[in-house]
């Protein structure tokens, strides 16, 4: 799942940090912002997201938290999309990154059981690393 972690993680990073980089661009993609201190929260927090699974991948961290917090953001990112672009109070382009999104859940779901045929245990309690 480090793949995984450090995919989205660079999907984060990127997407979080774009409002904050060209307000011009991300306004034209996704259409006008009355509140640009919420986007640039928003993109912050999702920046940070990024930041946080791009460390667990590259440091091998196959830990149930870290998959949790790939899917729990996925979902809840998917969720808002879906509902707000359906009540049409955000673009309809927001439904690509929902498609994103869902897939994302659906590969940390797919990959983050510690049980089933072939599976090794990756959520054993390990020996901790010592200091670099």
């Amino acid at each position: 799942m480090e793949s995984l972690a450090t995919w989205q993680g660079v999907y984060y990073a990127a997407t979080g940090l774009w409002p904050l980089v060209s307000r011009r661009t991300f306004e034209t993609v996704t259409g006008p912002k009355t509140d640009w201190w919420l986007v640039q929260t928003v993109g912050a927090l999702v920046a940070a997201i990024g930041g946080t699974l791009l460390l667990a991948g590259r440091r091998g961290a196959g830990r149930p938290e870290v998959a949790f917090l790939g899917m729990a953001s996925a979902a809840g990112l998917a969720a808002i999309d879906m509902v707000h672009a359906a009540r049409g109070r955000i673009s309809p382009v927001y439904l690509l990154d929902a498609a994103v999104e869902a897939a994302l859940v659906g590969a940390w779901a797919a990959g983050s059981s510690p049980a089933g045929p072939g599976r090794s245990d990756r959520y054993a309690a390990r020996p901790p690393r010592p200091p670099a």
